[in-house]
């Protein structure tokens, strides 16, 4: 009897393995920041991705026609978190690639623990922080996001050019605070600007009133915020407003949410504004911001134009790399770098064809071009934005 049982098994994987398609479809990881302190922005940036990959699969698939699967992990914006949704990704679901995570934390925990020495390419489309760009990592590691160094300066620039010359600095105490809040300091007080206070502060505390009156006490008007609008710099921005220990708040991209203007209303955030990057005026840009409007996206929330790009681009190296892992970060580079034929977002028919014939292309994103520097950073474009009803609109762009 148990030897009929085994020929029976035996006969049963047989017959599967036989039934098996030949082909099994392609993964990459979508390691998002779904719960945790930036869980209002990850449904759109999440959104984004997909509809890159839908775009892929309704105009002939991937490689060989096979079905491109985006595989969504909760990185919680915390390493540990992360760490295990990049394992599972890499080990257990099998993925080719990873846009994401969607926090600087939880990329550099993902990279070294998992991603680096798996082999295996990330692009992040919101990680931010400076000390992704010294990562030894082998050129796995891109983003399509510029890095806060860059918009630390450039907002210290804006806010003395507005006639902002002195502020205290509240930020968090991770990766993603601590680098911008560096280079914001840096620039303000070389450009000449005061800075009254500049504090770090731990997350999700239920009261940061006596982080506020120290910060108060230095006598600037003005507050920067460098946290998580969804957060703890929403609890942040809560309590100096309740009890006036400011005047004036100002946000970097982490504070771009609508839960600060849900949860306190736009009518007592007058005086707050926040800086972001946007994506550069061009056809890539606008063919983007209708493909995602069709679908019900909002084209003007944050990172949703460099989620897309860091999808599509993705699958584009892909293509070109054969669904070789080991190959897919010189094929990203390749696919965008300043020279070939055009393609835009959503040209993957176009761009399939022209990878099969051996010709050369250049993705022009939503964002931006996303000419990889050699430690895998792009240029890009901030702008600062004020509430206005419901949502936030550009007062002012940031150089």
């Amino acid at each position: 009897m148990k030897t009929l049982r085994i020929a029976a098994l035996a006969a049963l994987l047989g017959a599967t393995a036989l039934a098996a398609p030949a082909h099994a479809d392609v993964k990459i990881g979508l390691l998002g920041g779904i719960s945790g302190p930036i869980a209002a922005m990850a449904p759109a940036m999440i959104d984004s991705a997909n509809l890159a990959i839908s775009q892929v699969n309704e105009a002939g698939g991937i490689l060989d026609g096979r079905k491109l699967i985006g595989v969504v992990g909760d990185s919680a914006c915390n390493p540990q978190n992360a760490t295990d949704a990049a394992t599972k990704a890499v080990n257990l679901e099998g993925v080719i690639a990873i846009v994401g995570p969607h926090c600087s934390g939880a990329v550099l925990a993902a990279a070294n623990s998992v991603t680096i020495p798996a082999g295996v390419t990330i692009v992040t489309p919101s990680g931010t922080s400076p000390e992704i760009t010294s990562l030894q990592d082998n050129d796995t590691v891109f983003r399509t996001v510029p890095s806060d160094d860059y918009q630390g300066r450039a907002l210290a620039r804006t806010l003395l050019e507005r006639g902002t010359t002195k502020v205290a600095v509240a930020y968090l105490n991770n990766d993603y605070g601590k680098g911008l809040a560096e280079a914001f300091r840096a620039e303000f007080e070389e450009k000449g600007g005061e800075i009254a206070g500049f504090a770090a502060h731990e997350g999700e505390r239920a009261s940061y009133r006596s982080n506020l009156a120290d910060l108060a006490a230095g006598g600037a008007d003005t507050l920067v915020i460098l946290d998580y609008g969804d957060g703890s710099g929403l609890t942040m921005l809560r309590q100096a407003l309740e009890n006036g220990f400011f005047e004036n708040f100002v946000g970097g991209d982490g504070m771009k949410s609508d839960a600060p203007i849900r949860e306190l209303g736009a009518d007592n955030l007058t005086t707050f504004i926040a800086s972001a990057p946007v994506g550069q005026q061009s056809d890539a840009l606008e063919v983007f911001n209708k493909a995602f409007s069709d679908i019900g996206g909002d084209p003007n929330a944050i990172f949703v134009t460099t989620s897309y790009d860091a999808t599509f681009m993705l699958a584009l190296a892909i293509e070109k790399a054969g669904a070789d892992k080991s190959k897919v970060s010189a094929a990203l580079r390749e696919i965008s770098n300043g020279e070939g034929e055009p393609i835009l977002p959503g040209e993957w028919a176009k761009a399939k064809e022209l990878i099969a014939a051996g010709t050369a292309i250049d993705y022009r994103g939503a964002a931006g071009e996303h000419n990889f520097d050699e430690a895998g950073d792009v240029p890009g474009a901030y702008a600062l934005f004020k509430v206005s009803g419901s949502t936030f609109e550009v007062i002012a762009e940031m150089e």
